[in-house]
């Protein structure tokens, strides 16, 4: 990870237990962001070693290339063992509390826990932990930086569908996410070397249809669907909204 902490910073800093949950879930509003200036950055926990298609190295390239097509400022990644997120040490646990405090983000989002791969609602454990000592003084860390905590936490869909506690308009950016998603050939082409998973049986397909349903729900073509432990502030009930003769 790099050093330079000042330029480090994030706005929007997702956290993903393998190379591509975060795409999933919410790429189109990672692309929406970092079009209009943020800084914005996924961290994956594993490198998903236990994939049943493609090699570590090839998920790599895939997930460079995602993060180039969404316009990351940058991508974190970490060696925690795939399918071993449930039991982690609190040095691994220290490694993601250093992530938060160096990219100092001002909202993290992570998996919602309801999924049916036990690594995503892990990965929700971990960040929630994460996000709670990052914000102790007294809690050292792997790279012995100073307490942060961010303004707020947010939950994205990977495989579930729940009805979303507010939802993001991603209509300009939903072809941008679909080009993220296909940068993951090894995880989503089926072909004669294969092996038949959930996610190359028309997985882009489910996830184009779960945002179009958002988006219908909220009067809009593609939204992206998220969850909160908080209820959301609005100051404004008429902000964005035309003004009415």
């Amino acid at each position: 990870m790099r050093m330079n902490i000042i330029m480090d910073r994030l706005d929007i800093l997702a956290f993903g237990a393998h190379p591509d949950d975060v795409e999933i879930g919410m790429g189109a509003t990672l692309a929406k962001y970092a079009s209009e200036g943020f800084r914005v950055g996924i961290c994956d926990l594993t490198k998903a070693e236990y994939s049943s298609n493609g090699t570590v190295e090839q998920r790599q390239k895939e997930a460079k290339t995602a993060g180039e097509i969404l316009k990351l400022t940058a991508r974190i990644q970490l060696s925690l063992s795939d399918r071993g997120l449930k039991n982690i040490t609190e040095d691994q646990l220290s490694d993601v509390v250093s992530v938060i405090r160096k990219y100092k983000p001002s909202i993290v989002f992570t998996p919602y826990q309801v999924d049916r791969h036990p690594d995503h609602g892990a990965c929700s454990d971990i960040v929630k932990e994460a996000v709670f000592n990052a914000g102790i003084k007294r809690y050292i860390c792997s790279e012995k930086l100073n307490a942060f905590r961010p303004d707020d936490v947010y939950f994205y869909f990977i495989n579930g569908y729940e009805h979303p506690d507010f939802v993001v308009d991603v209509t300009n950016f939903f072809e941008t996410k679909m080009r993220a998603l296909q940068a993951y050939e090894s995880q989503f082409i089926k072909t004669v070397n294969t092996v038949d998973t959930p996610l190359t049986n028309g997985y882009i397909a489910v996830v184009e249809a779960r945002e179009r349903l958002f988006g219908k729900e909220a009067g809009v073509t593609y939204a992206e669907g998220f969850k909160t432990t908080k209820p959301i502030v609005i100051t404004n009930l008429f902000a964005g909204k035309e003004q009415r003769l």
